[in-house]
């Protein structure tokens, strides 16, 4: 079986070192965990709560997380499961804020848009 074709994108350097070039599933996961950092989100559909991050690893944040980089801007879906009792509003006002900031800080690209779908409420457990 061959390997997977992923989309990688050079990122531009001032000094003529080298290439750099970065997956887009390293964009993907720096938007999840951006987002799941964010109090009130549970998580990205797909991926596991913080809590279950040690026995998973760092790539099931990406699940949930579309990236599309053209021309070094990127736009980023993603679903997310919200917790209960937090305003819709502010808490993806927040995560729009968090993933462009860690994206266009951690790679250097410019984050055009950060598209939300809340797809869920976590409604906690009654004792």
């Amino acid at each position: 079986m061959g390997k997977e074709e992923k989309n990688v994108y050079t990122i531009k350097t001032e000094e003529n070192l080298g290439e750099v070039k970065i997956a887009d599933e390293v964009v993907a996961v720096i938007a999840g965990l951006a987002a799941t950092e964010v109090d009130g989100v549970a998580s990205t559909v797909g991926n596991a709560t913080k809590e279950l991050v040690n026995k998973l690893g760092r790539k099931s944040f990406s699940k949930g997380v579309k990236v599309d980089v053209l021309d070094g801007i990127v736009t980023v879906s993603l679903a997310m499961n919200m917790k209960f009792g937090y305003s819709i509003k502010e808490v993806t006002e927040k995560v729009q804020e968090k993933v462009k900031s860690a994206i266009e800080n951690m790679t250097g690209l410019e984050v055009a848009d950060v598209n939300i779908r809340v797809v869920g409420v976590d409604v906690p457990e009654e004792a």
